[in-house]
């Protein structure tokens, strides 16, 4: 990573990333030792980790659109499936998201077929998933952080935490702007999470054109995103 600015967007994406896992540890923490002090684990007993998902919204308040747990299927003696959530208003106090749970209804959430929780499940690795539209809580552009909880082996579900785009893009704009070249962040499947071009609004697949035109000048391990930057300067700089 010879360009000293592509390596400090790559040092702050690394910062942002690890404070959001650094306050989902909390939660971790928390649900792993609820599940261990009750003999039979039940939703009831899920309040015992609000005061670390709260606290989680305080610490990301402005970064984390909401947070929570997901229980796997089976972990709970008293519900099939659960998740305790919470979304954070700008200036009100958290939200609880109330989600069809019922296999038989036409609007059942499942939460198990989505990313954020079967790739947590599959590897027991945190995970990234996004940009995507997130139609089922906030409506717009997020980010969703993952990590698994288990005690013992036996997986219980995963902890999470949903990023505005708009507002991880912002959280760059400084190293962003300070990039004399175009250069976008784009994640495994393509998609800009971050750009210094108003041409590549996060969300975006990277056009083909602009892939080929394009150096991947830095790798990031995890999650397993790209900076990639073009040797042309910047007509428009960023607001």
């Amino acid at each position: 990573m010879s360009d000293p600015h592509v390596a400090h967007v790559a040092e702050r994406v690394h910062a942002i990333v690890e404070d959001v896992f650094g306050a989902l540890e909390e939660i971790r923490v928390g649900m792993e030792e609820c599940y261990r002090s009750s003999p039979s684990f039940t939703s009831a007993d899920l309040a015992g980790v609000r005061p670390q998902i709260f606290g989680c919204l305080r610490r990301l308040r402005g970064v984390a659109a909401g947070t929570g747990v997901i229980v796997a299927p089976g972990v709970l003696a008293d519900r099939p499936r659960w998740l305790d959530w919470w979304q954070a208003p700008p200036e009100d106090d958290p939200v609880f998201l109330d989600v069809d749970l019922d296999p038989d209804s036409l609007d059942f959430y499942d939460y198990t077929a989505a990313e954020w929780f079967a790739a947590p499940q599959r590897t027991r690795c945190r995970h990234v998933v996004g940009p995507y539209v997130d139609y089922g809580g906030t409506d717009t552009y997020v980010l969703t952080f993952t990590a698994p909880a288990q005690v013992d082996g036996r997986f219980l579900g995963v902890v999470g935490a949903d990023v505005r785009a708009a507002r991880f893009e912002a959280l760059l704009l400084g190293v962003l702007a300070a990039c004399p070249t175009q250069v976008t962040l784009v994640n495994a499947e393509g998609r800009v999470v971050a750009a210094n071009s108003p041409r590549l609004p996060a969300g975006a697949l990277l056009p083909e054109y602009e892939a080929q035109a394009r150096a991947v000048a830095a790798r990031l391990p995890d999650p397993p995103w790209r900076i990639v930057s073009s040797s042309r300067e910047r007509a428009v700089k960023l607001a």
